[in-house]
């Protein structure tokens, strides 16, 4: 069976991650990042509130990638992300990772935050 290539509509998907590190059209990025349309944007982290803020009007959902262990992402991410206009779904960074690219091939308006395994 033939597979037809996902089509991106221009967009870059995630095309890696591992330990302290995620690859975006082949290049690679450490540390936390918010991604948007397959642009890296400086994100501080948990605690970054601000940067989250700043994606009003950009994205409908924001994908949060905790790292390789699920937890709870802190109230004032999650109050800024609504008050943006944001619905939040917080996961592990693989699952995000994955999530991310299934529905940006969808040509939803997506973006992601992420801690790195």
């Amino acid at each position: 069976m033939a597979m037809a290539p996902i089509d991106f509509d221009g967009a870059v998907p995630i095309d890696g991650y591992g330990p302290g590190f995620v690859r975006l059209g082949g290049q690679v990025y450490r540390g936390a990042m918010l991604i948007l349309g397959g642009q890296v944007l400086p994100w501080g982290g948990l605690d970054d509130s601000k940067a989250v803020a700043a994606l009003a009007g950009r994205a409908d959902l924001l994908l949060i990638g905790l790292g390789g262990e699920i937890g709870r992402a802190p109230p004032a991410l999650l109050d800024a992300a609504e008050a943006a206009g944001l619905r939040t779904e917080v996961m592990v960074t693989p699952s995000a990772a994955r999530s991310y690219n299934v529905l940006l091939s969808e040509g939803r308006r997506v973006a992601a935050a992420l801690i790195p395994v």
